[in-house]
């Protein structure tokens, strides 16, 4: 009876051991990536987003969650250079800040799951099979909302009666161009407006066009979602005052740096959401399970002091449908 006692004992006594030292390994703590295009300081917000989105579900950077941030300052080698670095550590999740971003991640790796935190199109340019069922290792956020395009035009005819020419600034290798400026002319022609489209393939160009808009006579400017010139933004800005023309945008971070008006999907609502995806792949779910989601969530932001700038009156019931006013 004693020797089974004993030996009971001891069973008892590995076991606490074995359970205590399993309790005193550390838990793996989850590591992910960002892929950014731009600087940092171009958008702030947008991280602040993701942040907070992240801190909603639990997870508090540097302690149950590590972020390697890459940002490739419009570079498109440093760019790769990142996404193959991210690959090597590894880490379990890349995030991309916007098409250009998730096309170089999807050509880093097949296997590490990727969340876009928005995309213009990608259906359209190959990273996605269908926004059901994106397949692959891609999933995320899509900016899909090619429409606004035409009703920032109308909302520039709003602002202009006598709006008749308008210059559109643009990427045609930028995914979600093609609808953008398809959904345009038609809202053009239904206004009698004339369209003239100058293509920004890099930052030199951007001087040439307003002075191509200006020598043409446009009466606006309309600029389109593409990496180059959001993250050329300010200079844009400047030139649209020196030029006298008004400009429409489809990101805030134009109107917080001096533009006119801006109408568009809430990005930063994106990033907050991308957050959700990070989650749930965390805790097992596959990327190409997880649909594709649209934006939910869309601004009118309207800046006043760029309408004193150069000379411009909004009418009142625009200003009265902005979701926020700059004074």
């Amino acid at each position: 009876m004693k020797r089974k006692i004993t030996v009971l004992t001891l069973s008892a006594l590995l076991l606490a051991l074995c359970l205590s030292a399993e309790a005193q390994q550390p838990t793996k703590v989850p590591r992910i990536g960002y892929l950014g295009t731009n600087p940092r300081s171009t958008n702030p917000a947008r991280i602040d987003a993701f942040r907070q989105g992240l801190r909603e579900l639990g997870y508090t950077e540097g302690k149950n969650i590590i972020i390697e941030w890459r940002f490739a300052e419009a570079n498109p080698d440093r760019l790769r250079t990142f996404a193959a670095e991210l690959v090597r550590l590894p880490v379990e999740i890349i995030v991309t800040a916007g098409p250009v971003s998730t096309r170089s991640a999807k050509q880093a790796t097949a296997a590490i799951p990727i969340v876009m935190a928005f995309h213009d199109d990608p259906v359209g340019s190959g990273v996605a099979a269908s926004l059901a069922r994106p397949a692959g290792n891609v999933t995320g956020l899509a900016t899909l909302a090619p429409e606004i395009s035409g009703k920032q035009l109308e909302l520039l005819k709003e602002i202009i009666p006598k709006l008749s020419r308008v210059a559109v600034l643009g990427n045609a290798s930028q995914p979600g161009t093609p609808q953008a400026l398809r959904e345009i002319n038609l809202a053009a022609d239904a206004s009698g407006i004339k369209v003239q489209y100058l293509e920004i393939p890099d930052q030199k160009d951007i001087e040439i066009a307003f002075r191509t808009a200006s020598k043409e006579r446009s009466d606006a400017v309309l600029v389109l979602s593409t990496a180059i010139l959001f993250s050329h933004r300010r200079q844009i800005v400047e030139l649209a005052v020196t030029s006298h023309l008004p400009a429409i945008y489809n990101r805030p971070e134009y109107v917080e740096d001096g533009g006119l008006v801006t109408y568009g999907v809430s990005i930063p609502d994106l990033y907050h959401r991308a957050a959700t995806y990070v989650d749930k792949i965390l805790k097992g779910a596959k990327p190409a399970d997880l649909p594709v989601e649209q934006p939910k969530k869309f601004e009118l932001i309207i800046n006043l002091k760029a309408a004193k700038q150069i000379g411009l009156t909004i009418p009142p019931n625009v200003l009265a449908r902005a979701d926020k006013v700059i004074k």
